[in-house]
């Protein structure tokens, strides 16, 4: 199991959306914590380092430490916004 670690501002992003993503996203989030990381994708470019994880038409990208299984969320928001 992972610690998941939401900063404020992450927060600030899941109060702006819909109730229907917002359980989706919150089961994307249940997967991350049991360490179910099949469909996500390597981030490249200035976000090489940080993983996509994909939620409907919402993407949650997140941080994952190396050897103290530790995932910090950086940013939740709908595809045409998050990159």
């Amino acid at each position: 199991m992972f610690k998941i670690i939401v900063p404020k501002i992450v927060l600030k992003e899941l109060e702006k959306i819909d109730t229907e993503n917002l359980q989706l996203i919150f089961d994307k989030i249940k997967d991350l914590e049991k360490g179910i990381f099949s469909t996500d994708k390597a981030l490249q470019g200035k976000h090489k380092g940080k993983f996509r994880k994909r939620a409907g038409n919402y993407r949650i990208i997140y941080l994952k430490e190396n050897d103290i299984l530790v995932i910090t969320l950086v940013r939740i928001a709908h595809r045409k916004e998050v990159y």
